[in-house]
């Protein structure tokens, strides 16, 4: 196995011309040469088990065969790669697919922008909506959200660090307590409600709110169903559009395709990325109430990157392949029940040091205590064979996203090779 003492001429290049900015290749510093399904191999050979999973970007696994024999097909056709947004074949294809498989079986009527190839242009389209819509400015955004990188997408996130790399002040938001985040007996919706309708709360009247059901990057803080839907009786009642971002955890993350679907409640708006080329190639939508959605004006919001064709087509593979029943939704559930119990067995055996499991369906983590040793817990990992990466405000919880499919033994391996790393680290600490 190759370790980080040895000098591979890839990382040398890598380290001489590539940003300071770039960062997991310094948590995994390996060269990575070809993936397949859970596993990924470097140029040495060595195999890892992938929980990291292109941070939620491969529900399905590295190269699904099913989904890389269209890709493959299209590209041999030489069918189109670049097109705005124009028509074209793949776009069309895409479309019936989400509608047929996805929103017309959940009773939603959503109108699909692509706002761009990545989340947080998601995230930016539905912000600027918001404000079009309202005529207001102010967006409300929770304590520990992410929401990406871009200064709007900033603006609306919670983490200090991130927001700090902006440069400059970030306007147009107000954040709140997320669920949790209050000491106990505090309930941030009752906060919420109170700065909303008491005229001294120095608030002016917002556009929308913005929300994450699990804070994929801010320390797996999940909101309950009820939660959920108290905030969408707020939202209703105040005539503010509800976003939800389900970039990380849409796409069969939480078990059911959108991770909101458990609570019963329709966004305005919802923020679609990461797994759904289902393949790892960008590709971003904002889902949009029709009518809300009347509001734009053609070309008002655009990309040249908006239009990616072999995103396309894998993403409508992805959707016929897992969404034309109810198959991986079981598989998840149960695959997410027994990942949890062995997790809780394991935090109990490390009581000390590990404070709970955090998560919701296959997005789930380990809390640690000093925050530190999440960090070391996964340096022995990835020393070990596992890829696993850091969450939270202060990278205090250790984050497993394994594929959705494959094999149970995949993931007892990948999980036996952790509880060896939290052993190990724990003893040490």
């Amino acid at each position: 196995m190759q370790t980080a003492v040895e000098r591979l001429p890839e990382l040398e290049v890598i380290e001489a011309m590539e940003s300071e900015v770039r960062s997991y290749v310094r948590s995994f510093p390996t060269v990575f040469a070809k993936a397949r399904g859970p596993y990924i191999w470097d140029t040495a050979g060595q195999r890892y088990v992938d929980f990291f999973s292109g941070a939620g970007a491969l529900n399905y696994g590295h190269n699904h065969p099913a989904l890389k024999a269209h890709l493959l097909e299209y590209l041999e056709a030489d069918g189109i790669t670049h097109s705005l947004d124009m028509a074209t074949v793949a776009k069309g294809a895409f479309l019936e697919a989400l509608r047929d498989l996805v929103l017309a079986p959940r009773g939603l009527e959503y109108r699909v922008q692509f706002p761009g190839p990545t989340g947080t242009n998601a995230v930016e389209a539905a912000l600027k909506l918001a404000r079009k819509v309202t005529g207001r400015q102010t967006i409300i955004a929770f304590t520990n959200a992410f929401h990406g990188m871009t200064i709007g997408s900033l603006a609306v996130s919670g983490n200090r660090f991130k927001r700090n790399g902006a440069g400059m002040p970030l306007q147009g938001s107000v954040s709140v307590p997320f669920a949790g985040f209050l000491p106990e007996g505090g309930e941030s919706l009752d906060y919420l409600e109170r700065f909303l309708d008491d005229g001294g709360s120095g608030m002016p009247a917002p556009a929308g709110v913005i929300c994450e059901t699990v804070q994929g990057e801010g320390g797996l803080a999940t909101a309950s169903v009820a939660w959920l839907r108290r905030l969408a009786r707020i939202c209703r009642g105040r005539d503010l559009p509800l976003i939800v971002d389900d970039v990380q955890t849409g796409c069969g993350r939480t078990g059911r395709f959108f991770s909101f679907e458990v609570a019963g409640i329709r966004p305005d708006v919802v923020c679609l990325s990461k797994s759904l080329s289902g393949y790892g190639l960008p590709l971003a939508v904002t889902l949009i109430r029709p009518d809300l959605d009347r509001a734009w004006e053609p070309g008002e919001h655009n990309g040249t990157f908006r239009g990616h064709n072999p995103a396309f087509v894998t993403g409508r593979a992805a959707l016929e392949t897992f969404w034309r029943d109810g198959a991986l939704e079981e598989a998840t559930a149960r695959r997410s029940r027994m990942l949890t119990d062995w997790l809780m067995e394991l935090a109990a055996r490390h009581s000390g040091a590990i404070q709970g499991v955090r998560g919701r369906g296959m997005i789930l983590g380990l809390a640690c205590t000093p925050p530190s040793l999440a960090q070391k817990i996964c340096a022995a990992a990835f020393a070990a064979g596992l890829l696993v990466e850091t969450s939270g405000p202060a990278s205090e919880v250790v984050k497993l996203l394994p594929p959705l499919t494959g094999p149970d033994h995949v993931l007892r391996e990948g999980f036996d090779i952790l509880a060896e790393a939290v052993g190990q680290c724990v003893e040490t600490a």
